[in-house]
């Protein structure tokens, strides 16, 4: 399916790996030039490489913390006009709501709630004024079901979802659409990650872990960021302008209700 999206500019923060990159291959692969983010440069710089062979556009790389006001104003710099904005970030790590202090509960709403709503801030008014333009926001399953450790990323996700709920009628109007993927179980490095600090608190072996979180699941499996990435280039698309304001699970099926 043709989507539409030739020459059009992405920004997707937090792509040099897993669910961005995910989302910044499928945005290249429909035509779009990309600016990519990380922390990382060798990470950045392995990511570009790999877009730019395999899909022949303009790749952009902006090392920096998206959270910061220094790290947006370069990611804006690279790119001061773009008609697609992919918000994504790292949580804040699995600690029990007993343990969260002041500094990491600012920080984790910063992250995962002010630092979305700021960019968006920034790059609707020439959306406006071309009458185009998609956001995306990376949130989780946790904004819809509990997930233990995971109550400040929980809270700061949520409040996104329904600070936006609002927001996006506002911007429908224009050609704006703004919508929210919630991935739940996806074979990443944080779900790996997961899966260790299971297996030294239970002895249990990894693999072991794996498979038993993988069985929960009525698809059988985890998810993956190529998936993921395709999901989120057709809401870019221009077949997707009459979808706002919706919140797409992506959890094979883990999270139980009819609606």
């Amino acid at each position: 399916m043709d989507l539409g999206l030739g020459g059009k500019k992405a920004i997707i923060c937090a792509s040099s790996r897993g669910l961005g990159r995910g989302c910044a291959e499928a945005l290249a692969e429909a035509g779009c030039a990309i600016v990519l983010n990380g922390r990382n440069e060798a990470v950045l710089a392995e990511t570009r490489a790999a877009i730019e062979s395999r899909f022949g556009v303009p790749v952009q790389t902006v090392a920096a913390d998206v959270s910061t006001p220094q790290g947006q104003e370069a990611l804006l710099a690279a790119c001061p006009d773009p008609d697609i904005l992919v918000n994504n970030n790292g949580g804040p790590p699995r600690r029990d709501y007993s343990e969260l202090d002041r500094a990491a509960l600012l920080e984790g709403a910063i992250q995962n709630f002010v630092t979305p709503v700021e960019l968006i801030q920034a790059v609707v008014p020439r959306m406006k004024e071309r009458g185009f333009g998609r956001i995306v926001n990376i949130t989780s399953l946790s904004v819809k079901m509990p997930i233990e450790g995971l109550d400040l990323s929980s809270g700061a996700r949520a409040g996104l979802t329904a600070f936006l709920a609002g927001v996006c009628r506002q911007l429908a109007p224009h050609g704006i659409t703004v919508n929210n993927l919630l991935p739940g179980k996806m074979d990443t490095d944080r779900l790996k990650g997961g899966f260790e600090r299971t297996a030294v608190q239970t002895g249990k072996p990894v693999d072991d872990i794996r498979a038993q979180q993988a069985a929960e699941i009525p698809a059988r499996r985890f998810g993956n960021a190529t998936e993921f990435g395709q999901t989120c280039a057709f809401l870019c698309s221009v077949h997707a302008g009459y979808i706002t304001g919706q919140n797409i699970l992506m959890d094979g099926g883990l999270y139980p209700a009819a609606f």
